[in-house]
């Protein structure tokens, strides 16, 4: 049996979790979010807990006791703590800068880039002086604020040579030695 698939999801409280017509939705305090469930996995709520369970040893239903097991329980952190990204730009003259869910990267491009994001994220950017600066991502929903942070990550990768470029903070970057290494 799965191992992630058959432990059980604790509801915190404030969380409330409601079934209908194979659609999971979940109602805290950070915010509501709702994950459409194959009918091969059945979901039960039963004191505080949800608890997910297969009719079948397939391997596809193997495959989706634990995928809609972790959705679930990304659901349930996500709308009682919710998520942060940071990330961090390293580059001189690299700058970002916000205004309402609009940011501006100057990212040593001709223009400027702008990003909308989607009014769920919620965004704050640093700039200290003799520090990079940084840009603070937060939602309730995890997959969201993975693909926007890989989004403007994609901007401008760090690099191996000098290590510029956006990256996730705590990030190690391997970094390459240059050509005058091997030349002797």
């Amino acid at each position: 049996m799965s191992r992630i698939g058959k432990l059980p999801i604790s509801i915190p409280a404030g969380v409330t979790v409601t079934l209908k017509d194979d659609v999971v939705t979940v109602k805290g305090p950070k915010g509501e979010l709702s994950q459409y469930v194959n009918p091969l996995i059945s979901v039960v709520v039963e004191d505080g807990h949800i608890i997910l369970s297969r009719q079948s040893d397939e391997k596809q239903e193997r495959a989706f006791h634990g995928l809609y097991r972790s959705l679930i329980n990304n659901m349930v952190v996500g709308v009682s703590e919710g998520y942060k990204k940071e990330l961090e730009l390293v580059g001189v003259g690299y700058r970002a800068s916000n205004n309402g869910n609009i940011i501006d990267f100057s990212l040593g491009y001709t223009h400027n880039i702008f990003m909308q994001l989607p009014p769920e994220i919620k965004v704050e950017t640093k700039s200290e002086r003799n520090k990079n600066p940084l840009i603070i991502l937060e939602s309730c929903d995890k997959q969201l604020l993975g693909q926007v942070c890989s989004k403007i990550r994609s901007f401008r990768k760090p690099e191996p040579y000098k290590g510029k470029g956006i990256k996730f903070v705590g990030e190690e970057i391997r970094r390459k030695s240059g050509k005058s290494a091997g030349a002797k």
